[in-house]
């Protein structure tokens, strides 16, 4: 299935966004906002993908901010009892919440939410986005590449298995999809998180993930783990040598992982828009670009009603890739 994370759509969804809350900004150009240290509810442990690039805007707002934006980590139920928690935070503007592409997944998969992500939470802006990527224990997996790997998957199906960040999360659905596309059979077995599933993938507990990049990034340079494929159409500029799933045979692989910053319902305007401008800013700088580059990551700069759009759009994608793959909870 091809993913709807048009990289031209985005841009001009930028560009309005700009227009529609440049006066929005600079009508609350005086707010005080913030006068405290700011929580950012990270709904996964730490290590794994969200964290990769929640922990250096953090770091890059509270300098630029001059008040701490301090990570929470509240990982379980495939990043929804985090969002639960933020859903239900007290919203004085001191509370944010770090979701990704998992949230958008989590209305198909999970039947009792306690929590709606397009009533209870506020959609603020969407601060990266990175391909997809097929990561593998190379003493698990040994091979040189990509079909060595698919033809030890279809002699043993089933035997082999991969990680992901829990039930119903992009790594699960990644997985299943490839599954789907591919005509092969490997188990799921579900995680509390990307960073320790990433653990036990480099400890030779399962086998493979199919993982953000930002994650999975550092442990492939350190080449505690190797990296088979990237999804989509084109190489990452990250890492120029691992092939594209449309070069490998698979022009329908185009799985993104995103992530973007919510506040809960009810959270002040005046907050709501300073805290856009100060994440714009944070992930603006040098030491920023410098991370998400480092982890073959793209900032969209899509805030507001067009990040709300955008959110909408991805639970309808990933409503129609659960239905056609019949994934269920583990």
């Amino acid at each position: 299935m091809t993913d709807n994370f048009n990289r031209r759509d985005v841009l001009r969804a930028a560009v309005a966004g700009a227009a529609v809350f440049g006066t929005g900004t600079a009508s609350y150009a005086q707010s005080t906002w913030p006068t405290k240290p700011v929580t950012m509810i990270v709904p996964f442990p730490a290590g794994g993908g969200t964290d990769a690039f929640a922990r250096p805007m953090a770091a890059q707002f509270t300098r630029l901010a001059g008040k701490s934006l301090v990570i929470d980590n509240r990982g379980g139920a495939g990043g929804t009892l985090g969002a639960g928690i933020a859903a239900k935070a007290s919203p004085d503007g001191y509370t944010l919440f770090m979701g990704a592409v998992h949230h958008t997944i989590a209305p198909s998969m999970y039947p009792r939410l306690d929590y709606n992500i397009e009533t209870d939470l506020i959609p603020l802006i969407l601060v990266a986005s990175v391909p997809q990527v097929l990561v593998v224990n190379p003493k698990n997996i040994p091979g040189a590449g990509f079909k060595e790997f698919m033809a030890q998957v279809k002699a043993n199906p089933g035997k082999l298995n991969y990680g992901s960040a829990g039930g119903g999360t992009s790594h699960h659905l990644a997985g299943e999809l490839f599954k789907q596309q591919s005509n092969t059979f490997i188990t799921h077995i579900p995680y509390r998180g990307a960073g320790p599933a990433l653990n036990d993938l480099i400890a030779g507990q399962v086998d493979m993930m199919f993982d953000g990049l930002g994650s999975s990034a550092a442990h492939i340079k350190g080449g505690r783990i190797k990296a088979l494929m990237v999804s989509g159409p084109k190489r990452n500029a990250a890492f120029p040598d691992v092939p594209c799933a449309a070069e490998l045979g698979m022009p329908e692989y185009n799985v993104t992982t995103w992530y973007g910053v919510w506040a809960p319902k009810g959270t002040p305007a005046d907050a709501q828009a300073r805290a856009i401008e100060e994440i714009r800013k944070a992930v603006s700088t040098d030491e920023a670009k410098a991370v998400w580059a480092n982890q073959g990551a793209e900032f969209a700069n899509v805030s507001g009603p067009q990040f709300d759009t955008f959110v909408k759009a991805e639970i309808r994608k990933w409503a129609a890739v659960v239905k056609a793959s019949g994934a269920k909870l583990d």
